[in-house]
């Protein structure tokens, strides 16, 4: 007997429920609009109720209105992340305000790229412009590539490690969600994160900004003249990225938009 559409969504959405899925109707309509048949959707409904996040379970993650793939293991792309492409893009306006080709606007650069979701924004958004993206976990780096695909440049490498010395002094903007979660905090993130999320792409040290630090005392040498990093933090840790910048040489200001629950440091160089 077929199950009418209704019912397959309201036994969905108890299911996900019941496994604690705090947004389980939503999540039930994505299921059942990504499931190829019944198997499919039993399969895929199994993984989420085990824990696996909804978006490596159907592959992809919304991310300013596009789809953005995530492959197991990999960092799922959060709402908050989207500031940080909002800052990228007004420093690219402002780097080039009579709105001219976007080739004069430098090389842009998205640091612990993950998925790439803002480097894929950006190349969706202002095409043309010399996009380059880098990541330290290999299976985001495959990841990263599906995303940006002919659009830019993913490369391997701790940081500005993998990047040619030809980009040193010429990075117009540089976007940067670098982990940010302190060492200890790790096991109490929900079960999405700690286990099906490379620790690659979460720990920051003991207090979530070695990170910060080391792209603090680096990006300058990589900047060109007037370039922007724009660097995911928290409300709590705030300060102190900021901080961190400014002894670098940076001018820098703290930007929250409470919408998204996003926060990030904006630095320009001199």
């Amino acid at each position: 007997m077929t199950i009418p559409e209704a019912d397959r969504e309201q036994l969905v959405t108890r299911r996900l429920r019941a496994a604690g899925c705090v947004f389980a109707e939503d999540e039930a309509r994505v299921l059942l609009a990504e499931a190829a048949d019944a198997d499919a959707l039993e399969s895929m409904v199994a993984e989420r109720v085990a824990g696996r996040p909804l978006e490596q379970v159907v592959g992809w993650a919304a991310f300013a209105g596009l789809r953005i793939v995530v492959e197991p293991g990999v960092f799922v792309p959060r709402r908050r992340t989207e500031l940080v492409l909002r800052q990228a893009s007004a420093a690219l306006a402002a780097a080039d305000p009579t709105g001219g080709p976007t080739t004069r606007r430098g090389p842009v650069l998205e640091l612990c790229c993950g998925a790439a979701a803002v480097a894929t924004a950006l190349a969706v958004e202002q095409p043309g412009l010399e996009l380059w993206a880098t990541d330290l976990d290999p299976a985001a780096v495959h990841c990263a590539r599906r995303n940006v695909a002919d659009r830019g440049t993913v490369v391997e490498g701790d940081l500005f490690g993998g990047l040619p010395a030809s980009l040193r002094g010429r990075l117009r903007v540089v976007a940067a969600n670098a982990p940010y979660v302190p060492t200890d905090a790790i096991p109490s993130m929900p079960p999405e994160a700690r286990l099906h999320e490379s620790w690659l792409a979460l720990d920051g040290g003991v207090d979530g900004l070695d990170l910060h630090r080391r792209i603090a005392a680096e990006v300058g040498a990589w900047l060109a003249p007037g370039g922007t990093l724009v660097l995911e933090t928290s409300v709590g840790q705030a300060d102190a990225t900021r901080e961190a910048l400014v002894t670098a040489g940076l001018r820098a200001r703290v930007v929250r938009d409470d919408e998204v629950d996003g926060t990030v440091v904006v630095a320009v160089a001199p």
